[in-house]
């Protein structure tokens, strides 16, 4: 072969695809490059590979939330997730399936911390946000329960209850115009006997909130995304970010460089191994579910401890998890596992709050990554004109993944 040849051979293959985008109005140049150094084929590189000029990094809920409203708004406009496990790897097949938008003790303590106008906004997106997520996918195809959200308070912690009933009122003045529920909040100290919990002295009631089946909710999620044309690779890990000015370098290890020409980040908890300098850290929960247990004596989301530990009712089991405020610093981490310290902090919270006097059998353990900060409110913004970020969930990627998603898609494409 001419050495000519050997030396075009090596240099990086391009491709130049038109797209008319419609909402520019104008004749975009999609380019896609990919290095030879890749252990690509020439069939996979054009086949799989070529003629994506938008990129989204994670598919989990943000992300495909996101590559939906890019296909909806703009239907010829082809579009790659990548995604870096088998399954979307964080949260969004991890979580506990809350439906959930604000315990009174969780808002109590943000508005130590946040203006009023501030926090209520927040709950009416999470409000908002899982009422789109319901609308997109229907209630029967996530499994959703309206069965309400509830709060135990043991005797040591009377005071801090006696300070949410001195609220309540005021609260659900302003959930009224949020949920268009009388009385989001209510009292439900009736219900702890036929619940059989230990050790709980009081019940406050959530009746807007509900639950979904987590894993439901995102193959219905996964589904939809494919109906509208949506390409989604898994096994697919971004190890660096390099915008330029006409778009962005995506560096894939082993797999070599990939070009777009936009790109959305929506790796949340996990957001931090590719850009350093946001301010998203992660946030490990540990989390168990038990084997089956007969006459199960409750139903509906709860959570304890300002929302550190939480539980459920699912399949005829219970899903229990949190404890990360025992090891702050040591659950700061993207790395999945359990810890004996948590473990046993949720064993007990099970045999001795949960379910007294009986010998549940835990069936699973596992952990997901959430994307705490400073503030709970998600960061989506771009970085530059090409990069975008839709990260930082809060623990609220549920409630608020959805429209975090659909805004990001917006600033994408915006000029």
């Amino acid at each position: 072969m001419p050495e000519a040849k050997r030396g075009l051979l090596r240099q990086a293959r391009t491709q130049i695809v038109p797209y008319l985008n419609p909402a520019l109005g104008r004749l975009m140049r999609i380019t896609m490059r990919t290095f030879t150094a890749a252990p690509w084929s020439y069939w996979e590189t054009s086949s799989f590979l070529e003629g994506y000029p938008v990129a989204v990094l994670g598919s989990g809920i943000v992300g495909l939330s996101a590559a939906i409203q890019l296909r909806t708004a703009h239907p010829g406009l082809p579009v790659l997730v990548l995604e870096r496990g088998p399954l979307p790897a964080g949260a969004s097949t991890k979580n506990a399936g809350f439906a959930c938008f604000g315990s009174m003790t969780e808002l109590l303590d943000d508005l130590t911390h946040q203006s009023e106008d501030f926090v209520w906004a927040l709950v009416e997106r999470r409000y908002r946000g899982l009422c789109r997520l319901r609308e997109k996918l229907g209630d029967l195809n996530m499994r959703y329960e309206p069965l309400g959200g509830y709060e135990l308070f043991r005797e040591e912690e009377e005071p801090l209850y006696e300070a949410c009933l001195d609220a309540m009122q005021a609260f659900n003045r302003r959930l009224k115009a949020i949920t268009g529920l009388e009385e989001t909040f209510q009292r439900a100290d009736g219900r702890i006997p036929e619940m059989g919990f230990q050790q709980v002295r009081h019940l406050l009631w959530n009746t807007g909130e509900g639950q979904i089946h987590t894993g439901a909710m995102m193959k219905a999620l996964l589904r939809l995304a494919r109906e509208k044309g949506v390409e989604i690779m898994n096994g697919f890990q971004v190890t660096g970010i390099r915008p330029e000015s006409n778009g962005v370098w995506l560096e894939c290890g082993g797999a070599g460089d990939l070009f777009f020409e936009k790109v959305l980040v929506a790796t949340n908890g996990l957001t931090r191994l590719l850009l350093p300098d946001l301010h998203v850290s992660p946030a490990r929960n540990q989390v168990l579910i038990t084997k089956p247990i007969p006459g199960l004596p409750f139903q509906g989301s709860f959570h304890y401890d300002r929302g550190y530990y939480y539980f459920r009712n699912i399949d005829g089991r219970i899903l229990l998890g949190g404890g990360r405020n025992l090891d702050p610093e040591g659950e700061k981490t993207p790395d999945f596992g359990t810890t004996p310290l948590i473990q046993d902090a949720l064993l007990r919270l099970l045999k001795e709050v949960i379910l007294p006097g009986r010998e549940p059998v835990v069936d699973q353990w596992w952990s997901g990554i959430l994307g705490i900060g400073d503030e709970k409110s998600p960061i989506v913004r771009k970085l530059t004109p090409n990069l975008c970020v839709a990260v930082r969930m809060g623990g609220m990627g549920v409630a608020i993944g959805t429209l975090v998603g659909e805004e990001a898609a917006g600033l994408l494409v915006e000029q």
